[in-house]
Order: structure tokens, then C-alpha cells, then sequence
């Protein structure tokens, strides 16, 4: 099947092939026709499946056929999660309409940075806005744009712009949305209980669920490693050295263990960074080019990395820490073993975490047999349960836990 089948126009088919775009990929096929004519969409797909074009072209395609203003107004929004999420999809955005007969304007805005730039790049109005929620409100008091004129909103990692960390921020930018528009969920895992919340949105939507092809299906081996959790760190360095890893994505539960996690390794001679939320900007995406670019080998992060963000050529993923959702676990592991290449996922359980890494086998399907290491024999006992922690093994609460607490307590007290 070509692009032209789908309905796509000439500029875009242009543009289709300046981007590289040979063929439409399956959840292309499915998800641009209905796309075309108007219909709200909740698009499933797995990571690095072509989702971002997906909907990028229809809505590019709306906004060369619309009527244009000499000011100019915000048609499409497509929230991220994370400022990462953003700059890609927005870069995608770009690339695509720069064969549109009329220069469209795509604003990418974040937070993290000075909002005063993103306030001038605004001035003139903009075509298609990509933002992370916080940021949009921000610009939104400011006065630096409007949305009563949306006509298409996208919400990518819909599940966890779903969530209830994102709960009051959601509800702010909706609100200032006009109630006619077309509405777009796209994510590669949709648990359950965000599922009546995403039928709140959609109007007589299309479900698309396209599932990888099995030649298309990443080639990632996983392994699960029992060790004590004070000897993880260790256990870390020697795996790296006997199988000389050169980049690897390591994953904790906090800011905190991020640090402390890159300090102890580059104390042991590893040249490790953290990569974290609360980190600028400027220095996260520094940190992070360092670690493309091969000048960190092991980049210590939370989930702020698990999504969205494509690391050409990362070899291995740990889970240091598991994490909290079974969901979370498929986005973490896949952000190796991409482009066809060969991948690494190894989670390091404790006794404390065995019955949490069992849930996520369950949910996942998996079955992985419990390997040991000479010289790192576990010799932990598995704590009794503690009802109430919010999370795996005891952790502080997460921001988002306590999100959700504050919410149960509102509705209780409403009640």
C-alpha cells in the first residue's frame, strides 16, 4: 500500500518522501483514513511503530485545507507527558510541514527553560502547538496564546496524561477548549482504569489496535538477576565490565536514587550521569546528548526516560529499581533493542521486589528463570507485607501517589 492510497495529498506525499517514508507503516494505514474524515481515534501501537506520523499527516492535511487567517490561530494541540515527548514529536510536525504550501508555524514549548522565549515565538499566533500541560497553563495566563479556536486535540502517552498526577492540569487546559473538536488518544499500553476516563472524551471514536508484526517485534532478551539490594550497585559494575556494556540505560524509582545510583558508579571509575525531572533543561538534554553521543556509558534515570525518547544504538536497560506499573515495564524495555537491532532488558530483584517482578511476569506473560551471580548469591529474607507504602518494597510515596491520596481525600470529604 502506498501513501497516496490513504488519501493524503500531494505536498504531504512530498513530504512523506523528503522524510525517508517509503511506506505506510500498519497502524498508518489504520489510523490516517479515519483521521481524515473527522473521527475521534484512540490508537494503540507499539513503541517505534510510526504512531507520531500516524496522526501528524491528517492533521497537517486539515490545516493546509482549512481557511487561513492573517493571524494565526492554534488549530491542532498535542499534549506530552514529558518535555523529551514534546521536542519529538514536534520536531516530526516540522519536518513534515515544510512542504505545505503555506509555511505552517509549530510551536514547541516545555518547561524547564525561560518562558519569555516561548512567549516571543508565539507572537503571530501559531498553527500547531506541542506542549507539556504545565507549560500550556503557564503560556495560558500569560496571555500568550489562545485555544478557543482547537479544532483537533491529541493527547500522546495518553495513559499517562490520563493518570491522576496529571488529573488537575488536564482538567485547566480542557476547560479552555472549545466542546466541538476532534479528539485523539494515542499510547502503546492502555491499562483498564484510565479506559472510562478516555470514554469521557471521545465521541463515537474509533479503537485502533495494531499489534508489531512479528518481523517488526524487538529482538530484546530479557533476564531477571536475584541479588540483595545493597549489593545492586556492584553487581551493576561487574555485569558491565564482563560484558562490556557501552550503553546502558539504568532505571530507579526516585530523583534521589538517580544521583546517588551515578555517583557510586562514577566513583568506581564508570563514566555514569543521572538523569532526572528536576534536572534544568539545558542540562538534561546535555546529559542526555552526552550519552548518544558516547561520552557517558551508563545514564542512571527515572521514569522521565521511559517514554518517548529514542536512544539510537542503546544496548541494555536495567531495572534497578522494578517499576510500579507492569505497564511502565514495556516502555522501559523498550527502548533498546530498536531499528532491528539486537537488545538487553536485565531487572535486578530482591527479596524484597520477587513478589512485585512475579506480578509484572503475570501481567506481561513472562516466565523468567531466576538467575544468580557468583559472588552475589542473595542472602536477603523477604520482608513482611506493609500495607499503605504506595509503591514496590517500601519506597516514599511518589509524587503521583500522593496525587492520588490527596484526590481519594477530597472525594471522601465530598462524600
Amino acid at each position: 500500500m502506498s501513501f497516496a492510497s490513504l488519501g493524503l495529498s500531494a505536498p504531504l506525499l512530498q513530504a512523506c518522501a523528503a522524510a525517508g517514508y517509503v511506506e505506510p507503516t500498519p497502524v498508518q494505514v489504520e489510523v490516517i483514513p479515519p483521521l481524515l474524515e473527522g473521527r475521534d481515534l484512540l490508537g494503540l501501537a507499539p513503541t517505534g511503530s510510526g504512531k507520531t506520523a500516524a496522526f501528524a499527516l491528517p492533521l497537517l492535511q486539515r490545516l493546509i485545507a482549512g481557511r487561513q487567517h492573517a493571524y494565526r490561530r492554534v488549530r491542532v494541540l498535542v499534549l506530552a507527558p514529558t518535555r523529551e515527548l514534546a521536542a519529538q514529536v514536534g520536531e516530526v510536525f516540522q519536518r513534515l510541514g515544510t512542504s505545505c504550501p503555506r509555511p505552517l508555524k509549530v510551536a514547541i514549548v516545555y518547561g524547564g527553560v525561560s518562558i519569555n522565549p516561548q512567549m516571543m515565538a508565539l507572537r503571530g499566533g501559531a498553527d500547531v502547538v506541542v506542549a507539556t500541560p504545565g507549560r500550556l497553563l503557564d503560556l495560558l495566563d500569560h496571555n500568550a496564546l489562545r485555544l478557543d479556536a482547537v479544532e483537533a486535540l491529541v493527547l500522546d502517552e495518553a495513559d499517562r496524561l490520563l493518570d491522576f498526577g496529571f488529573a488537575a492540569e488536564r482538567e485547566r487546559v480542557l476547560a479552555a477548549l472549545p466542546e466541538r473538536r476532534q479528539n485523539l488518544l494515542f499510547s502503546a499500553t492502555f491499562a483498564p482504569d484510565v479506559q472510562a476516563l478516555a470514554d469521557t472524551l471521545l465521541r463515537d471514536a474509533v479503537r485502533i489496535e495494531v499489534a508489531a508484526l512479528p518481523e517488526a517485534v524487538p529482538d530484546i532478551e530479557q533476564r531477571a538477576i536475584a541479588v540483595d539490594e545493597p549489593r545492586r550497585t556492584e553487581l551493576l559494575r561487574q555485569l558491565a565490565n564482563q560484558d562490556d556494556w557501552r550503553r546502558v540505560l539504568v532505571f530507579v524509582a526516585t530523583r534521589h536514587a538517580s544521583e546517588n545510583v551515578a555517583q557510586k558508579l562514577a566513583s568506581r571509575g564508570v563514566r555514569a550521569a543521572a538523569l532526572h525531572g528536576e534536572m534544568s533543561q539545558g542540562a538534561r538534554s546535555t546529559v542526555l546528548q552526552d550519552f548518544k553521543d558516547g561520552a557517558i556509558d551508563m545514564l542512571v534515570t527515572t521514569d522521565l526516560a521511559a517514554r518517548g525518547i529514542d536512544i539510537p544504538a542503546l544496548e541494555v536497560v536495567v531495572n534497578y529499581d522494578l517499576p510500579r506499573s507492569p505497564n511502565d515495564y514495556v516502555h522501559r524495555i523498550g527502548r533498546t533493542g530498536r531499528a532491528g537491532a539486537k537488545g538487553l532488558a536485565v531487572s535486578l530483584v530482591s527479596a524484597a521486589t520477587e513478589a512485585h517482578f512475579r506480578l509484572i511476569e503475570k501481567r506481561q506473560g513472562l516466565a523468567l528463570p531466576r538467575e544468580q551471580v557468583a559472588g552475589f548469591e542473595p542472602t536477603e529474607a523477604a520482608p513482611p507485607a506493609s500495607p499503605g507504602t504506595g509503591g514496590i518494597k517500601g519506597k516514599r510515596p511518589s509524587k503521583k501517589d500522593k496525587l492520588r491520596a490527596a484526590a481519594a481525600k477530597a472525594a471522601r470529604a465530598a462524600d
